[in-house]
C-alpha cells in the first residue's frame, strides 16, 4: 500500500507570500510552470511503495521448456496395458477375501493408480458397505480390519457409523482398550481413520487423542526405522490432509521396501507415475509459455513470479490425465490471484485499489482509462482470459458461466479492499471479524467456482448454489486461509500487512504466539469435521467436485507446512517440484530393457 505526502496548508500558503513579494505580472506564466513542474516532482516523489522483497523465480522458462520425459512415448504403452490386465486379474482372484480387498483398494490408492480402476473399487466398496454392520468374523475383534474398511467407505462417501469401534469402545470409561497396545498396524490404521469423523463423534475424536499419545510414545522407544519413519509421516499429516500426489511419491518408495509387495502393482505404479509426470511436463511448458507472454514478470515486477509453485497447486487440485486442461487454466488463475494479491498488498495506493475494484465490478473494458499504467495490463490480461474462459465453456458445454465467474472475481477483489482498508487505518479486527473476511481473500471461492465449470457438466441451478458460496467452498477456502496464516503471517507482518488468524486471537484472547497457533491447528482440525459433512451427506454437487474442494484444503497443508512454500523458495518446495515433475522414478535396469524390447 502507498502512503501520500502531500503539503500541508502553512507549507502551501508560505509558498504563495514568498512568491508574491516583488510580484511582477510578467512572471506569472513562469510562476504558473514552476508550480505545476514542483508539484508534479513532489507527487511523484511522495508516493512511497512498500515491497515484498520477493527474490526472482529460481525456475527458468528455458529450463521449463527444456523438460523431455521418454515416457511420453508408445514404447511403454504395450506393458503398461499387460500389466494393468493382470491387475484386473488380481481383483477378481480376490473377491471371496474382503480384507484382502480393502487392502488392495488402499494399495492402489496410495499408489496413485487407482483411478484406472474406478468400476472395481467402486463394486468392492459398495460390497463391504452393505455388509458392513453384519457381525463378520474377519473384523470382530480386529482393529486394523475395522479401522481400514471405516476409513476407506467414508473416504467415498459412504456414511458408515463410528458404532463399527464399539467393540474396541468403552461406553463405561470413554476410552480405548489397552489391551490394543499390541497391535501397531490396527492403532495407526484407527489414527488414520479417526480423521474422517464429523462433528459430534466422541468415539472417533478419542480415537484420534488415543492413538496420538500411543504414537508419540512408539516413535520414541522403537529401534526398527521403517516403521518409525511410517508412524512420523502420519504424526506430522494425516493420510486425509496429505496432497495425494506427494503421498503417492513418497508411498512408492515406502512399498517397494515392503516385504509383501507385489512387483506388478510396484511397476505399474512407477510406469504410471512416470507417464503422468511427462504429462505435467506438457502442460507445465504451456504455462510457462502462456506467464511469459503476459509480460506480467517484467511490467508487474513488484509482483511474485511464481509459475512453477501456481502450477504445482493444479497438480494437487487434480493430477490425472483427464484433468490437463484444468491444470493448464487453473495456473492462469492462480497467477491472477498471486499478482491481484500483490497488487492490493504491497504496491497499490488506497485511491488507486478502490479504481480498480471498481474496474473489477463494472466488468468493462472502457474502465481502462481511470487505471493507472500497471493495473491496466493486470485488468485487461484478466478481463480476456476470464472472458475466453467462459466462452470456451459455452462452445463446449453450452452453458453461459460468466457472471459466475465474474461475481468470484468481485467478490476477492473487494475482500482485498476491505484488507486494505483496515491496514490503512492501523485497524486491528476480531478473529470473527477476521476470518468472516478472510475466507474469501484467500482466494479458495475464486480457484473452486472455476474449478466446478472445468471438471463436471455444470447447470446453472448448480452455478446458483455456488454464487452464494456453498458450505463445501467455504469449508475448503477456511482450511486454505488457516493453513496460508500458520505458514506465512510472520513474513507478511514483516513487509507490512493486515494482523492475520494468529494475531487476531493473540489481540482477542492476549494470549502467547505458541498457544494461538495451537489453536489455529485446532481450528484446522474442526473445520476439516464439517467438510468431511459435506461428503457423507450426500451433497447435491458431483464427487469430482467434492474431491477437488478436499484437494484445494491438502494442497494447501502442503505448501505452507514448513513455511510459504509458495512465495518464498523454500528447499522443500524445490525438493518437492523436483520429485514430482522433473525427476523420474527409475525402474529396475532389466525391466527398463524388457520394456523397450517390447
Amino acid at each position: 500500500m502507498a502512503l501520500h505526502q502531500f503539503p500541508t496548508s502553512s507549507q502551501t500558503s508560505r509558498f504563495f507570500e514568498r512568491v508574491s513579494c516583488n510580484f511582477n505580472p510578467s512572471f506569472m506564466p513562469r510562476i504558473v510552470k514552476a508550480i505545476s513542474v514542483t508539484t508534479r516532482i513532489m507527487c511523484s516523489r511522495t508516493i512511497v511503495r512498500r515491497s515484498g522483497n520477493y527474490q526472482p523465480p529460481i525456475w527458468k522458462h528455458e529450463f521449463i521448456q527444456s523438460l523431455r520425459s521418454e515416457f511420453a512415448e508408445e514404447i511403454y504403452v504395450g506393458r503398461f496395458n499387460e500389466l494393468k490386465r493382470e491387475i484386473r486379474l488380481i481383483i477378481n482372484q480376490i473377491i471371496d477375501d474382503p480384507l484382502r480387498q480393502l487392502e488392495l483398494v488402499d494399495t492402489l490408492q496410495r499408489l496413485g493408480i487407482s483411478y484406472h480402476f474406478e468400476n472395481e473399487i467402486k463394486n468392492v466398496l459398495k460390497t463391504a458397505f452393505e455388509k458392513s454392520y453384519e457381525n463378520d468374523y474377519w473384523k470382530k475383534k480386529n482393529l486394523y480390519a475395522t479401522s481400514l474398511e471405516f476409513r476407506l467407505l467414508r473416504q467415498h462417501g459412504f456414511n458408515l457409523s463410528q458404532d463399527v469401534f464399539n467393540n474396541f469402545y468403552s461406553d463405561e470409561t470413554k476410552s480405548f482398550s489397552t489391551q490394543l497396545y499390541e497391535e501397531l498396524n490396527g492403532i495407526l490404521c484407527l489414527h488414520e481413520a479417526s480423521f474422517l469423523s464429523i462433528e459430534g463423534e466422541n468415539i472417533l475424536e478419542t480415537a484420534k487423542h488415543f492413538t496420538l499419545e500411543y504414537l508419540e510414545k512408539y516413535i520414541k522407544s522403537s529401534k526398527d526405522e521403517n516403521e518409525v519413519a511410517i508412524v512420523r509421516h502420519a504424526l506430522e499429516l494425516p493420510l486425509h490432509w496429505r496432497m495425494p500426489r506427494l503421498e503417492t511419491r513418497w508411498f512408492i518408495d515406502i512399498y517397494e521396501r515392503k516385504v509383501d509387495m507385489n512387483p506388478i502393482l510396484l511397476e505399474f505404479a512407477k510406469l504410471d507415475f512416470n507417464k503422468v509426470q511427462s504429462i505435467h511436463q506438457q502442460d507445465l511448458k504451456y504455462a510457462s509459455s502462456w506467464w511469459r507472454s503476459t509480460g506480467f514478470g517484467e511490467k508487474l515486477s513488484f509482483a511474485r513470479d511464481r509459475v512453477m509453485e501456481n502450477f504445482l497447486w493444479t497438480v494437487g487440485f487434480g493430477y490425472e490425465p483427464e484433468f490437463s486442461f484444468y491444470r493448464r487454466m487453473a495456473t492462469k488463475i492462480n497467477a491472477f490471484i498471486t499478482t491481484i494479491d500483490d497488487v492490493y498488498d504491497v504496491y497499490g495506493t488506497l485511491d488507486e485499489l478502490q479504481l480498480f475494484t471498481d474496474a473489477i465490478e463494472r466488468w468493462d473494458v472502457d474502465a481502462l482509462d481511470q487505471l493507472p499504467d500497471y493495473m491496466k495490463i493486470c485488468f485487461l490480461a484478466l478481463h480476456n482470459s476470464i472472458n475466453e474462459m467462459a466462452f470456451e465453456v459455452l462452445r463446449d458445454k453450452g452453458i453461459n458461466v460468466i457472471q459466475y465467474l465474474k461475481k468470484a472475481w468481485v467478490d476477492l477483489c473487494k475482500s482485498y479492499m476491505l484488507e486494505a482498508k483496515w491496514y490503512h487505518t492501523n485497524y486491528k479486527p476480531t478473529l470473527e471479524e477476521y476470518l468472516d473476511n478472510a475466507w474469501i481473500s484467500i482466494s479458495g471461492p475464486v480457484v473452486l467456482v472455476h474449478a466446478y465449470v472445468f471438471v463436471t457438466t455444470p447447470t446453472l441451478e448448480n452455478m446458483e448454489s455456488l454464487k452464494q458460496y456453498v458450505d463445501v467452498i467455504r469449508w475448503s477456502s477456511t482450511i486454505l486461509r488457516l493453513a496460508d496464516d500458520l505458514g506465512t503471517s510472520s513474513d507478511e507482518l514483516a513487509r507490512g500487512d493486515v494482523p492475520k488468524s494468529i494475531q487476531c486471537y493473540m489481540n482477542d484472547t492476549g494470549s502467547s504466539e505458541s498457544d494461538a497457533r495451537k489453536h489455529i491447528r485446532h481450528l484446522i482440525d474442526e473445520t476439516w469435521k464439517k467438510l468431511n459433512k459435506v461428503q457423507v451427506q450426500n451433497s447435491i454437487f458431483p464427487q469430482v467436485f467434492i474431491e477437488r474442494a478436499k484437494n484445494v484444503a491438502r494442497t494447501a497443508q502442503f505448501m505452507y507446512q514448513y513455511g510459504d512454500g509458495h512465495g518464498i523458495g523454500h528447499q522443500e518446495t524445490k525438493d518437492r517440484v523436483m520429485s514430482l515433475l522433473i525427476q523420474q522414478i527409475s525402474i529396475h535396469p532389466y525391466c527398463e530393457k524388457l520394456l523397450k524390447v517390447i
